[in-house]
């Protein structure tokens, strides 16, 4: 008997194995995943997830892997070869908001010794869990870390952009109560 899933993921291959492997499946620690999620989640401003999944490949590989270091020293050029590479979201905005928060990125991580400890912070190094009912598109914790990261400069990260990045990333368990995920065995073990 097949598993059942959250209903978002149901019809993509790529979509299935989003669910499956990394949705909510593993808190994310490391410093190059956050950002990548990050930039995903803001990349998909006004488009489907779906839309970003099929093009992640191709970003993955204009974007220097998502390295925050290296996006953050980007110039022109830089942007303009980001515009002009095959397969990835077209937006100026988009790419120059992700060359910003690259940027913002460093500097918290520099203040708070990562960009990890910085957000694993705000829920105590906890991940929280949805009721399984319902998937708000904010709520008051992404409100709030959405407030802070706006005001310390960054670009497309309101509270809906950042509760889907909570989720993302592992921090905020929402799989519907009846998926094979809403409590997964190893919630709490760190992923890469």
């Amino acid at each position: 008997m097949e598993q059942k899933r959250c209903r978002w993921c149901q019809g993509d291959a790529l979509l299935l194995k989003y669910h499956d492997e990394e949705w909510g499946v593993f808190p994310l620690h490391q410093e190059r995943d956050l950002f990548e999620m990050l930039t995903l989640e803001t990349m998909q401003c006004g488009l489907s997830w779906k839309t970003v999944l099929h093009k992640r490949e191709a970003m993955c590989a204009a974007f220097d892997n998502f390295d925050p270091e290296k996006i953050a020293a980007y110039g022109p050029q830089e942007l303009e070869r980001c515009l002009n590479a095959p397969g990835v979201i077209h937006s100026r905005g988009k790419i120059s908001g992700m060359i910003n928060n690259a940027r913002c990125f460093l500097k918290i991580a520099e203040e708070f010794g990562s960009f990890d400890a910085y957000l694993w912070a705000f829920t105590g190094g906890k991940v929280l869990r949805g009721d399984g009912e319902t998937v708000p598109p904010q709520t008051p914790l992404s409100e709030k870390i959405s407030a802070d990261l706006r005001r310390r400069g960054f670009k497309y990260t309101g509270p809906v952009v950042i509760y889907s990045y909570l989720q993302a990333v592992g921090m905020v368990n929402n799989h519907e109560k009846d998926c094979c995920l809403f409590s997964p065995p190893a919630q709490n073990a760190a992923r890469r």
